[in-house]
């Protein structure tokens, strides 16, 4: 079977070397995610060991949508009654544009009558919708003038993980904290630090790689609610979380966290405890980080802009010229840094040895690496 994984914009090569370790075939890195082949074993791998990934898609059809009719009388020319029960709930989500359509909450509306409309007219009943919790989670996605119908496989968007139920100002989603540590060349066998560790997200998401821990292993998958899954693929679900769950490694290096904001250690304290994993969350100041033994990661996600407290841009590089000062004591460490503009890279004052840009939401965010002698 064809799938499709999608991803933010900027990560789709990390989630194609993650397919191809999961064992997918044809994989096709594009816009906004990555197509691949395989069996049902190798999208559950996905929804279960992906870290980068955000949906795991099952694609049903594709087919013009110039207009609302169109749209309509396409959606309603696949057989649903092979994906969606009478007795069960379903809903419809919408992605992309059309200069024609409305938007995408209109494009979901004539989706979702159209499902209905072709099982009413079939079997005189139609399923029940459920917006907050379906059984069935149908995406629509327009572009070019064409819309593609898929089933979600995962459910709700795997960078939901479940272990965060704390929050701080501007948390980063927790698929793209994995995509910093994977793009960083983070693989959990040295130490890592996070001194400006918020609600400890990049923390958490250190410690599950290195203890190799799956990050869908904990979450129901929305597949699991599918008429169509049989007895023979739950028996293989469960087969493959009890694999990854024998898998995980014990006694992996120290991953820390610290911040000075006493707010933000408590929701990483809340969020470490609700992971399970071994972080040690300290209060400390950035600026007086001092090396770990042995050498290893400091990955941090810093303020920009009124996230630093008072001063504006004024401080905002101050603070950054002085983290330069002091972190270049940080022999053989490796520094990753999601920057979120320019302010960062010209006042650390170390020449970063890569860069790549990732976006944080509609952010444009750069990664910068360094590496110090």
């Amino acid at each position: 079977m064809d799938f499709f994984a999608t991803a933010s914009s900027g990560t789709e090569d990390l989630l194609a070397d993650e397919l191809r370790r999961l064992g997918a075939a044809d994989v096709r890195p594009g816009g906004g995610g990555v197509g691949f082949s395989g069996g049902l074993e190798t999208a559950l791998q996905a929804c279960l060991w992906s870290r980068t990934a955000m949906r795991v898609l099952r694609p049903l059809g594709e087919f013009p949508a110039p207009d609302a009719d169109a749209l309509y009388e396409g959606a309603k020319g696949i057989d649903w009654d092979e994906h969606v029960g009478l007795r069960c709930t379903f809903a419809v989500e919408a992605t992309g544009t059309a200069s024609t359509l409305e938007s995408p909450h209109f494009t979901a509306l004539r989706v979702k009558d159209a499902i209905a409309d072709r099982l009413r007219e079939k079997h005189g009943a139609r399923p029940d919708v459920d917006a907050k919790d379906p059984d069935v989670r149908v995406v629509a996605h327009l572009s070019r003038g064409r819309c593609g119908l898929s089933l979600d496989l995962a459910g709700e968007p795997l960078f939901k993980r479940g272990w965060r139920t704390a929050t701080t100002e501007a948390p980063l989603r927790e698929t793209l904290a994995a995509a910093v540590l994977l793009a960083g060349g983070y693989d959990g066998m040295r130490p890592l630090v996070d001194p400006m560790c918020g609600s400890g997200t990049l923390a958490v998401e250190a410690a599950m790689i290195a203890q190799n821990v799956a990050p869908g292993l904990w979450r129901k998958l929305g597949v699991e609610r599918w008429p169509s899954f049989t007895d023979e693929q739950r028996a293989l679900l469960r087969d493959l979380r009890d694999r990854a769950r024998r898998g995980v490694r014990r006694g992996a290096p120290a991953v820390l966290a610290r911040d000075r904001d006493e707010k933000a250690l408590a929701a990483a304290r809340a969020n470490v405890k609700r992971a399970g994993v071994p972080v040690k969350v300290e209060k400390a100041d950035a600026r007086e980080l001092a090396p770990l033994d042995p050498p290893g990661f400091v990955v941090v996600n810093p303020p920009y802009g009124h996230r630093l407290e008072g001063g504006g841009k004024k401080a905002l590089k101050t603070f950054f010229w002085q983290l330069g000062q002091r972190w270049r004591a940080l022999s053989r460490h490796r520094i990753v840094v999601l920057a979120g503009g320019p302010e960062f890279e010209s006042a650390f004052g170390l020449p970063p040895t890569a860069r790549r840009p990732l976006w944080n939401g509609p952010l444009r965010c750069t990664l910068l690496v360094y590496e110090v002698e």
